[in-house]
């Protein structure tokens, strides 16, 4: 698992490839199960990204995610929504419109064939009774800042009125350039400014901490200063996106602590590809360090 990546779960996902080796599916059957051993405090919205734990099936981990107490998994696809809702959980990041992270509104040259997704798929998210809808800028292909800005606010502008119409809030992920080579979207005051110059409260960002630290650092700060563009957060331990625990560099319960003193109400979600053998294990003790 520690070779998967984002960008190989997105393509497989828009390829519409849903098949398991059957030697996952045994070894998913064999994971241990873990109940929480006390509630969860409740100041952070817990939400796990499917795509880490690929190898257990959907209604499996649901089933696994609500003994933790996790209240939403997501990253999933239209098709999927119904068995998540079925287990009395939510899918606080959707994802189904757009081309895929290196395709995004950068480009004018897709602006139509993403905006048609996009105005296809907002209705069918609200309709599901769910939030934030995922979307990316793409890559820079050698655009200053400033011309990247004004390519996506072009583009988001012509659907910011339908998200807006069905209270969908479109989320672009920050990402780094690292693992995502040539990504626009790579630092906390790109992408704020551009939710400045859409104007529209359902534009906003993920806020992922893993890509974040890589490209930026100073978290907290970045985190204080800008978080009311945030609609969603997700976690990763660096270097190697593994565990949030000892074994990285990243301070988790100060980054959660303040997050709660700052109010944010949206959703935490666990976005670490294990390495340890028992995947539920570490996913318990993830939820648990941002569990303040």
């Amino acid at each position: 698992m520690s070779n998967i990546s984002r960008r190989d779960a997105i393509k497989t996902a828009l390829a519409g490839s849903a098949a398991f080796a059957a030697s996952g599916l045994k070894a998913s059957v064999n994971q241990t199960r873990t109940t929480a051993k006390e509630p969860l405090k409740g100041n952070i919205h817990h939400s796990v990204s499917k795509w880490c734990f690929g190898d257990i099936p959907l209604d499996e981990f649901c089933d696994i995610c609500k003994g933790i107490g996790i209240e939403s998994v997501e990253l999933l696809d239209p098709k999927d929504w119904d068995t998540v809702k079925n287990h009395g959980l939510t899918v606080a990041m959707a994802q189904g419109a757009g081309l895929g992270i290196d395709r995004g509104f950068n480009d004018r040259s897709l602006h139509d064939e993403l905006v048609a997704s996009y105005e296809k798929v907002i209705p069918i998210v609200a309709e599901a009774g769910l939030t934030n809808l995922i979307c990316f800028s793409g890559r820079r292909n050698g655009v200053t800042d400033l011309q990247g800005w004004e390519n996506c606010e072009i583009g988001l502008k012509r659907i910011t009125p339908i998200a807006e119409k069905y209270n969908v809030v479109l989320t672009m992920e920050l990402l780094n350039t690292n693992g995502h080579k040539d990504y626009l979207c790579s630092r906390t005051y790109w992408g704020a400014e551009l939710c400045r110059r859409v104007g529209s409260p359902n534009l906003k960002l993920l806020y992922d901490i893993y890509h974040m630290q890589i490209m930026e650092g100073d978290i907290i700060n970045n985190i204080r200063k800008y978080h009311q563009y945030f609609s969603h957060v997700h976690t990763g331990g660096n270097p190697g996106r593994g565990e949030i625990d000892e074994t990285q560099e990243i301070y988790y319960p100060a980054i959660m602590k303040a997050l709660v003193e700052l109010g944010y109400k949206g959703f935490v979600g666990q976005e670490f590809v294990p390495k340890q053998k028992d995947k539920i294990a570490s996913l318990e003790k993830c939820i648990r360090i941002c569990d303040v």
